[in-house]
C-alpha cells in the first residue's frame, strides 16, 4: 500500500527545515530506520530515517526546498502490503495505456518552404558578423529556428556579460544573521584589545604535543586558552553570566561552558565544550578534536550549541590579528584571538629577541561589564598563558 512519509517535528518550535540531501532514488527500496534523508534547520543538521520498509515511489521535495513539518516528504510502498493492493488492482479494468509520443531529435537549423534558414534579422546580422554560415549552426529554437543563444559558442573572443544571481538566505545562515542583528541591536557592545607573548605556551605545547598525538589527539593552543578562561572567571565570575531581557536581573553561572566559533560549510556555528573548569586537558582537547570534525561534516549534535556562557573566534587561524567580535547572546563576553607572528620584543635584560606574539579583542557587554573589570580579567587570563606553568597553582 502506498502512503505518505510526513516529516515528523524535529523539535523545539522548528516548522521548516532546508532539504540538505536525498540519500534515496525513487524506485530504491528502504529498510525500516534506514537514513533517508539530511535536513537543516537553523541550529543543526537533523537526519531523517525510514519508518517503514518498502519501495520509494515518489519524492515530494528536491534538495535545497524548504520541506514543512507535518507535510509529506515522500510516498513509500510499504512491504507486506504491495501485493494485496496488487489483486485490487487486478480486479479493477484497466484502461489501455495511451500510445507514447515520440520526442524528435533536435535537428540543424530548419528551413522555411522557401530554402532560407529560420531566423531572425537580428540574428542574421550576428551571423553576418561572425562570417557564419547559419546553414550550419544548430537552432534550439521552435521549428528548429536559430535564437541568438545559439550563436554564443562562436562568438570567438568574446565573453557573455557576468549575470547577477539571487537566492534566499535559509537554514543556519539565516539563523546567523538573525542572530547576530538581534544580539548587535540589543547589546552596548565595547571592545578591549590586548597582545599577549605565546612563546612559553608554544614550546609546552609543542613538548606536550607526542603523548596526545599518542592517545590519538590533536593539540592546539585552544585547550590551554578554553582552560585559563575557566580558571580566570572564578575570580572574575561577572564574565561567565548572562543577564535578562530587559537587564534587571544578573545570572552567575555555576558551569563554565566554552563556546568555540567555527567556520563550516554550512555557515557559522558556535558548539561549545561543557563544564570546563572540571575537565584535564586532555578531555579538553578531545572534545575539540570531536566537535571540530563533527562542525566540518555539518552533523553538530544540537545539544552541542545550547548553554555555552562565554565563547572564542579563533580567526587567526583564517588570518588577521584584530577584530571586534560580536557577543553570542545571551552570553556577556567574547574573545577573538589573531595569528602568532614572530616580532621583535625587548627581554628583562633590554635586549631585542624573536617572541611569538599573538593579539586578543575582547568584546564585552557593556551594561553589566566595565572596561577596568574587562581588563583585570583578561589581565589575569593573559597571566595563565604568558607563564602556563602557573596554571598549576589554581588547578582542582
Amino acid at each position: 500500500m502506498k502512503t505518505d512519509f510526513i516529516l515528523p517535528d524535529i523539535g523545539e518550535g522548528i516548522v521548516e527545515c532546508e532539504l540538505v540531501e536525498w540519500h534515496i532514488q525513487e524506485g530504491e527500496k528502504v529498510e525500516e530506520d534506514q537514513p533517508v534523508a539530511d535536513v537543516m534547520t537553523d541550529k543543526a543538521l537533523v537526519e531523517i530515517t525510514a519508518m517503514h520498509t518498502g519501495q520509494v515511489t515518489r519524492l515530494y521535495c528536491k534538495k535545497g526546498d524548504l520541506a514543512k513539518v507535518g507535510q509529506p516528504l515522500f510516498e513509500i510502498d510499504v512491504e507486506g502490503t504491495a501485493e494485496a493492493e496488487e489483486a485490487k488492482e487486478d480486479s479493477v479494468p484497466k484502461k489501455e495505456a495511451p500510445e507514447e509520443v515520440e520526442i524528435p531529435e533536435p535537428v540543424a537549423a530548419s528551413k522555411s518552404d522557401s530554402g532560407k534558414v529560420l531566423a531572425t534579422p537580428a540574428v542574421r546580422r550576428i551571423g553576418r558578423e561572425l562570417d557564419l554560415d547559419l546553414n550550419q549552426v544548430q537552432g534550439s529554437g521552435k521549428d528548429g529556428r536559430i535564437l541568438k543563444e545559439d550563436l554564443l559558442p562562436y562568438q570567438k573572443g568574446e565573453t557573455s556579460q557576468p549575470q547577477d544571481r539571487s537566492e534566499p538566505i535559509k537554514g543556519i545562515k539565516a539563523a546567523m544573521a538573525r542572530q547576530m542583528q538581534e544580539a548587535y541591536s540589543s547589546i552596548p557592545h565595547f571592545t578591549y584589545a590586548e597582545e599577549m607573548d605565546v612563546t612559553e605556551l608554544e614550546a609546552l605545547r609543542k613538548q606536550l604535543k607526542p603523548e596526545f598525538e599518542q592517545a590519538g589527539l590533536r593539540l592546539s593552543l585552544m585547550p590551554f586558552m578554553m582552560k585559563a578562561i575557566a580558571l580566570a572567571v572564578q575570580e572574575y565570575p561577572l564574565l561567565n553570566s548572562r543577564v535578562n531581557a530587559d537587564c534587571t536581573e544578573i545570572t552567575y553561572l555555576g558551569d563554565v561552558n566554552i563556546g568555540m566559533a567555527a567556520d563550516t560549510p554550512l555557515g557559522l556555528l558556535v558548539p561549545n565544550v561543557k563544564q570546563v573548569q572540571q575537565k584535564s586537558l586532555k578531555e579538553i582537547t578531545a572534545e575539540i578534536n570531536q566537535l571540530t570534525e563533527a562542525a566540518r561534516q555539518g552533523k553538530l549534535p544540537p545539544d552541542s550549541m545550547k548553554k555555552g556562557t562565554i565563547s572564542i573566534s579563533n580567526i587567526g587561524v583564517i588570518g588577521g590579528t584584530v577584530a571586534t567580535p560580536i557577543i553570542n547572546k545571551p552570553e556577556v563576553a567574547i574573545v577573538a584571538l589573531g595569528r602568532i607572528q614572530e616580532l621583535p620584543r625587548f627581554n628583562a635584560q633590554g635586549e631585542v629577541e624573536a617572541r611569538k606574539i599573538m593579539q586578543v579583542s575582547w568584546s564585552g557587554d557593556h551594561r553589566v561589564i566595565d572596561g577596568a573589570t574587562m581588563a583585570r580579567f583578561c589581565n589575569l587570563w593573559k597571566n595563565y598563558l604568558e607563564q602556563p606553568v602557573r596554571m598549576l597553582v589554581d588547578l582542582r
